[in-house]
């Protein structure tokens, strides 16, 4: 039975024996192309997934699209400007409508996904097309008395109605600190500053994404909108609620708090967050220049499968320092992984029993891989033994060990039998020169008891 670390009670919890195990994580906002960071935290569910497999249980994954209402300002406390939902401002930036540029961005997103190999959630409800939900929620905490509708026509949740508000983070409501305005204006329109906004009024300003409510004009604060998609996929019970280290506070507070208030019981069993990422020692955000994209990695000669290799080689629950040199490491192992499976494979029981133990101790990826890297070592003779070790491993891990099939072009064939041919006479200095000719087109070349080999060069970028 898989054992996982929950935030909340801050220990280990066994998962309840439960077919299939109800995983809601908390999704991408579709306004931008994901960077490694976000994947990281995305990658979780997919990790809980196979650890539960390991050991006999399936799961069903509900992950959000948030394509509405998530601010510039995440802890709700600044100012609500119409401006600065950041669906608007990238719509306006790309001259498209903002629901082209959520599906635009959100094809993107799972397109990442798939190249990750991560299994596509069951369900990916959006919360554009989830607004009835909310608002009947919304109207269900204000009639409970955990809601007020303020003077300027904004819904709010009254934190103080909710006692347990902080167990998650830490951060309890005698913490918060009010909140100000970008010019220093105190916020006037809630009745206690660590309140949040479930509904936010707006005028004629925000031209898209509004709705008629009986409060108005408007549209959905961010965190009721994982309410409303969470408690439509499952009800009023969630095995394990996933998100990023950062979602603890105030995103999970506030959203624990609406669906508790609603409900009146504990909705979410366990919550489990991953680590922030690092890259090249920096923190991954547009303000520092700092942003990899999958796709750049990619375009690197690097595959998706060694960046999911680099992922499983640190417990989620550490920060990671990603560079480009760990990078390019996984990428040579991924490859080396691939070219040792030929011929048929049989299973590995031993390998898997030991991979499985290491997945149900709280996704222990970081063992798992190390556990590989042993049978490797230990199998240095036995070729095949090794190769269904490798493929045995690389399943339960979700490694895709398939290379990209390589477009050979003319020019390239010609290339590459005229270098045959001068390794074939022995012809060391021009065998080399068209190594270097093969190379400018992104290419290199391996030479194999099978033949010539071919592969993307691998170029990372340096400063």
């Amino acid at each position: 039975m898989l054992q996982i670390y929950d935030t909340k009670s801050r220990q280990l919890v066994a998962v309840p024996a439960a077919d299939p195990v109800k995983i809601y994580a908390c999704g991408p906002t579709v306004y931008r192309s994901v960077h490694l960071g976000n994947l990281r935290s995305f990658l979780l569910p997919d990790l809980l997934r196979a650890a539960l497999a390991s050991g006999g249980q399936a799961a069903v994954v509900v992950q959000n699209i948030t394509d509405v209402g998530h601010m510039v300002d995440d802890t709700g406390l600044e100012a609500v400007d119409p401006d600065q939902d950041k669906m608007l401002r990238q719509a306006a930036q790309e001259k498209i409508s903002a629901l082209a540029i959520a599906r635009k961005y959100e094809a993107q997103y799972l397109a990442d996904l798939t190249a990750l190999n991560v299994t596509i959630p069951e369900q990916t409800p959006r919360a554009s097309e989830t607004i009835d939900s909310m608002l009947e929620i919304i109207s269900r905490l204000i009639e409970l008395d955990f809601a007020y509708q303020a003077e300027d026509g904004s819904v709010f949740f009254s934190a103080k109605k909710f006692p347990s508000y902080g167990a998650i983070s830490g951060n309890t409501l005698d913490q918060l600190k009010p909140g100000h305005k970008f010019d220093g204006e105190a916020e006037t329109t809630k009745r206690f500053h660590g309140d949040w906004a479930l509904w936010k009024a707006t005028d004629e300003r925000r031209t898209q994404l509004t709705w008629e409510t009986p409060w108005g004009t408007g549209f959905p604060g961010w965190h009721i909108e994982c309410t409303a998609m969470s408690l439509g996929a499952f009800g009023d019970q969630i095995d394990i609620h996933t998100g990023g280290i950062d979602l603890r506070f105030p995103h999970h507070e506030n959203e624990r708090a609406q669906s508790n208030s609603l409900t009146g019981a504990e909705v979410v069993s366990s919550w489990v967050h991953a680590e922030h990422l690092l890259f090249e020692g920096r923190k991954m955000s547009k303000s520092t220049n700092n942003v990899v994209l999958l796709t750049d990695v990619m375009a690197a000669g690097i595959s998706a499968a060694a960046v999911r290799l680099v992922f499983l080689e640190n417990h989620y629950r550490q920060q990671l320092n990603l560079t480009w040199d760990s990078l390019v490491a996984a990428e040579q192992t991924i490859r080396r992984w691939s070219d040792q499976l030929t011929g048929p494979l049989n299973f590995d029981a031993e390998l898997k029993t030991e991979i499985s133990a290491h997945l149900l101790n709280n996704i222990d990826t970081a063992a798992a891989v190390l556990a590989l890297r042993a049978k490797e070592k230990q199998l240095a003779k036995s070729p095949e033994l090794r190769a269904n070790a490798i493929a045995t491993a690389a399943g339960l891990l979700g490694l895709s060990l398939v290379s990209e099939p390589i477009e050979v072009t003319a020019e390239l064939k010609k290339l590459i039998d005229e270098r045959s041919s001068a390794r074939a006479e022995k012809n060391w200095q021009l065998s080399d020169k068209i190594r270097d000719q093969i190379a400018e087109f992104g290419f290199e070349v391996n030479d194999t008891s099978s033949g010539v080999q071919l592969r993307r060069a691998i170029v990372p970028p340096r400063a």
